[in-house]
Formats: structure tokens, C-alpha cells, sequence
């Protein structure tokens, strides 16, 4: 269904309720926009020369009502019981998802939560509203995560400097690999980079020669 429609009525306000039904809306969910003001015709009898209002009426921007219908959808296919709980603020929309089926959603590595954030953000972020920054976590996974990726680096940094030879890590995600370089950033010894082509790029920790 579109987000926008236009509708005919007697009155702006039969006009206003053929789209909030057409829309399945609330008056507080939509914008309405008068396109031609209606008029009753010769001496207000609506005899002759009357004329319908004409209105538009658009969904409202609701990034956070839009991101939980998509994960109640999702979790309704799957057949789990979830809540997700939303915080949106100066365009940066974070998710948590709770529930006893929860961890489901997280798959290995992260990759399942990766993907249904990436299509949370498709979802949201269509149309012409200002853009919106995603990020959805689960049981608390991406803080877990984040502090095993920080030890990894850390542990690989002292073998590459054992070594003196490169280590490379697995295959990351742009979000992962960010944090591994963030993780390293301060040690004066060892360079990193990421090497590859998505989505198999992965980071390189090198000593310094000197």
C-alpha cells in the first residue's frame, strides 16, 4: 500500500476519512494537505456549481513504529515471541529485541541481526525522509561481541609483533572490521589495514619495520 493518497468528499472531513481508511491510519499518524477546497454550489444548496474537496493525505515519517511492524512480521513468520524496544534520536535509531526465542535472531557471528538490521534500514529509509542510522542489538550481542573483537585484536597485535610477520583475521563486516582498527589505533608497533572484496574483506595487523 502506498503511503500517499488523494481522496474526493462532500466535506474535507469525508474526504479526510476515505483516506485514513484507505491508509488504515489515525488522524495523528497522518499529514493531510487541502488540494482544492470544496464549495456547495448555487446559494449553498449544492444544486448547481458544487464542487467535492480534494485531499492528500501522507503516513507520517514513524522510523520506530515502522521498525517494530517489520520485526513482529518477521518474528511471527518465524514462530518466536520477541519484543522490541526503540530509541530514536538526532537520526540514529537503535533497537533492542528481548524474549525467550530471542537469540534466534542473532545466527553466527551476528550475521542474522546484521542482515535483518540491514533490512530494517531498506525498510525505514525508502521514500524522501531525512536518512536514518540503524542499529539493532539482541541479549546485549553487540556489546559481547565488541569486547571479544577487542581482545582478538589485541592478541593478534602481540603475534604479529612476536612474529614480526602479518596476521590476518577472518572475513568482518565494515561494523567489525571498525572496531578491530579502533582497537589498535593507539599501538605505536603495528599498522592495520583491511584487504579483499565484500563480503569476504577481512583486516590485516602488520608490525612496523624499523
Amino acid at each position: 500500500m502506498d503511503d500517499t493518497v488523494e481522496k474526493y468528499g462532500k466535506t474535507e472531513e469525508d474526504a479526510i476519512n476515505e483516506a485514513l481508511k484507505e491508509l488504515n491510519a489515525s488522524m495523528d499518524e497522518v499529514e493531510i494537505t487541502v488540494l482544492e477546497a470544496g464549495s456547495k454550489g448555487l446559494l449553498g444548496l449544492g444544486l448547481v456549481g458544487s464542487k467535492l474537496w480534494k485531499i492528500s493525505a501522507k503516513k507520517k515519517f514513524d522510523p520506530e513504529g515502522a521498525s517494530k511492524k517489520f520485526l513482529r512480521e518477521v518474528a511471527d513468520a518465524m514462530g518466536i515471541a520477541i519484543v522490541a524496544k526503540t530509541e530514536f534520536k538526532e537520526r540514529n535509531l537503535n533497537i533492542t529485541v528481548e524474549g525467550p526465542d530471542a537469540g534466534r535472531l542473532i545466527g553466527k557471528h551476528g550475521k542474522t541481526l546484521d542482515a535483518f538490521q540491514y533490512l530494517i534500514s531498506l525498510v525505514i529509509n525508502r521514500g524522501t525522509a531525512p536518512f536514518v542510522n540503524v542499529m539493532l542489538d539482541c541479549e546485549n550481542y553487540r556489546q559481547k561481541r565488541k569486547e571479544t573483537l577487542e581482545n582478538l585484536a589485541r592478541n593478534m597485535a602481540k603475534k604479529a609483533k612476536q612474529t614480526r610477520r602479518n596476521v590476518i583475521l577472518e572475513p568482518m563486516s565494515s561494523y567489525e572490521r571498525r572496531i578491530i582498527h579502533a582497537a589498535l589505533q593507539s599501538d605505536k608497533m603495528i599498522n592495520t589495514f583491511s584487504e579483499g572484496n565484500e563480503p569476504y574483506r577481512n583486516v590485516v595487523i602488520s608490525p612496523k619495520r624499523y
